[in-house]
């Protein structure tokens, strides 16, 4: 019985065999199809040549993996162009497609600049290489995708390298955010001639009228001293009349004049002209905003703008344009000057060389990093002296005895307003003097440029003569408007002499060469050690920031001073 089984089976697989035969030479469409079908399923051949020649086949290739959402696949594909195929697949693959997939498609565009840069070919290829970064601060500026950052440092490491001038394009749009939302911070209540404070608007209606009643007497004395002097002969005036004149003459016409400088001369009269500066800044601050929330808008039209405050708008998207720049990575620079004279200089020195010179620029580093060694110092003490002593003069008001959080935010908040209106003082004196040279607000040109330099220059050279008044009596009338239910703080002198050493210091700090600005990321998230440092007498159980006693101090995009928070 085996034998006869055993050869049934063989008879049975054989007729199976000439039947599938059959049928591939009947239907070889069917069965091209079906090795189509498998072929895209299965991804390329081991052997690497495929598709590499044609960059209609490697499109269509891209595409199917892209709908598949097989990106890895995609990116073994794109590794493996040549320069006259990589350029035609991204002259014709549709980039808007990857985009809207993001973050899952990093990987595919990650592989582009990846190929790009190490092709190096020139000319480059035109890539939308700002689009994709300013959906990548779209995506930072309102992250709702868990592990965003590991699936997207690739691509931005990759980006940054082809793109350099991403950075400072990134740099000044942040810039530009940050300044926006310092601006919406100066339209509070301004103070009038008598010290109080008071409504813009209304300070502006008062100094009106004042100007009028005063213009309106002073133009009936001019009308009484007419009948003198409206109709006289010319003669009179000459040089040699004027020398004759007697001491009566002499008299009147003093007293005449005195009446009028008088009425004139006035100091109250002389605060239109801030009233007016100040309506000038808030004009041109609310231009910025509304700039940067049309750039916003353009950039993410899902972003409900009419429905959002203008401020945290910014804010975010100010964020994610800083955590773009840090996961760019430091940027690349060739070797200065400065560095080459410095190692020629220590070259020189461990050679033994007696004729060996002291290097300008090894100096100037030295130099450069003490400053910077001293700012922060200063800085430190403002926290640890200055701000123990307000503490402890806030501690002695009777009102604020039981108010322990509110002392701590007090001077927190004057803190960031001192660095907020020290920077935009500086910015209004370079308006100020491009205005006063007739130089357009929105050039770029060398010559603008050159004049902005010389004047950040200038301020650097006297930020320890600069008149700050404005701004110390600003910081200190802010927080009393916002805290009028205390009007004890306003009789606190500690509390003077605190807002007085942060200004100075903050003007210090924001005309360096390199200048120094605070964190204005406040949210109360987890402690990041590498910029926040616990408060002693925090629960160092939890990570959960409470509150914001000190902000933390920034250079470079690099942190100098950890913020000093509450857990």
């Amino acid at each position: 019985m085996e034998p006869n089984l055993l050869k049934q089976l063989l008879l049975k697989n054989h007729q199976d065999s000439i039947y599938q035969t059959q049928s591939q030479f009947q239907c070889p469409s069917l069965c091209m199809s079906m090795a189509d079908s498998r072929e895209r399923i299965r991804g390329p051949s081991r052997d690497g040549r495929e598709f590499l020649t044609s960059p209609r086949q490697v499109l269509r290739r891209l595409m199917l993996l892209s709908e598949g959402r097989q990106y890895r696949e995609a990116a073994g594909v794109v590794g493996r162009l040549g320069p006259s195929v990589l350029h035609s697949v991204i002259a014709e693959l549709p980039i808007d497609l990857l985009l809207e997939h993001l973050p899952h498609s990093a990987y595919l565009l990650e592989s582009f600049y990846t190929r790009l840069t190490t092709l190096n070919t020139t000319p480059k290829p035109d890539v939308p290489s700002e689009t994709v970064a300013w959906q990548l601060v779209r995506l930072f500026a309102n992250p709702h995708e868990s592990g965003l950052r590991q699936r997207c440092s690739k691509l931005l490491h990759a980006l940054a390298q082809y793109e350099p001038s991403l950075r400072q394009t990134l740099r000044e749009r942040r810039r530009s955010f940050d300044n926006a939302v310092q601006g919406l911070g100066v339209h509070g209540l301004t103070t009038d001639a008598s010290g109080q404070l008071i409504s813009l608007h209304v300070a502006l209606k008062t100094e009106l009228q004042r100007h009028v009643d005063t213009y309106k007497m002073a133009i009936h004395k001019l009308e009484e001293l007419s009948m003198v002097t409206v109709n006289q002969d010319p003669a009179h005036s000459s040089h040699q009349r004027l020398l004759a004149i007697n001491y009566g003459d002499i008299q009147q016409r003093l007293i005449d004049n005195k009446t009028l400088l008088t009425m004139l001369d006035k100091p109250a009269l002389k605060q239109l002209y801030t009233l007016v500066e100040n309506l000038s800044t808030r004009v041109e601050n609310d231009k910025d905003v509304l700039s940067c929330v049309g750039q916003v808008k353009r950039l993410d039209a899902q972003a409900h703008i009419e429905k959002r405050p203008a401020a945290g708008l910014l804010m975010n998207f100010s964020r994610g344009c800083e955590v773009v720049l840090h996961m760019m990575g430091p940027e690349s620079l060739p070797p200065s000057p400065v560095a080459v004279n410095k190692s020629a200089s220590t070259a020189a020195t461990a050679g033994g060389g007696s004729n060996s010179s002291c290097s300008d620029g090894y100096h100037s580093d030295d130099s450069a990093s003490e400053d910077g060694s001293e700012m922060v110092s200063h800085y430190r003490n403002l926290y640890i002296e200055n701000r123990a002593d307000a503490l402890e003069a806030l501690d002695s008001l009777p009102q604020l005895k039981h108010a322990h959080s509110l002392k701590g935010k007090i001077l927190f908040s004057m803190i960031v307003l001192s660095f907020r209106l020290c920077h935009g003082m500086r910015e209004r004196k370079v308006l100020e003097v491009r205005r006063v040279l007739n130089c357009a607000l929105d050039s770029s040109s060398e010559t603008t440029l050159a004049l902005d330099r010389s004047v950040r220059n200038h301020l650097h050279e006297t930020t320890d003569c600069f008149p700050l008044g404005e701004i110390e009596r600003s910081v200190f009338n802010q927080v009393l408007s916002t805290l009028h239910e205390y009007p004890c703080l306003e009789s606190c002198p500690p509390l003077t002499h605190f807002v007085s050493a942060c200004v100075r210091l903050a003007w210090r700090m924001i005309n360096q060469k390199a200048p120094y600005y605070l964190d204005t990321d406040f949210n109360l998230g987890f402690l990041r050690p590498e910029k926040h440092e616990r408060h002693p007498q925090s629960d160092r159980r939890s990570d959960l920031i409470k509150a914001f006693l000190w902000p933390a101090l920034m250079q470079n995009n690099q942190c100098a001073f950890k913020a000093v928070v509450a857990t």
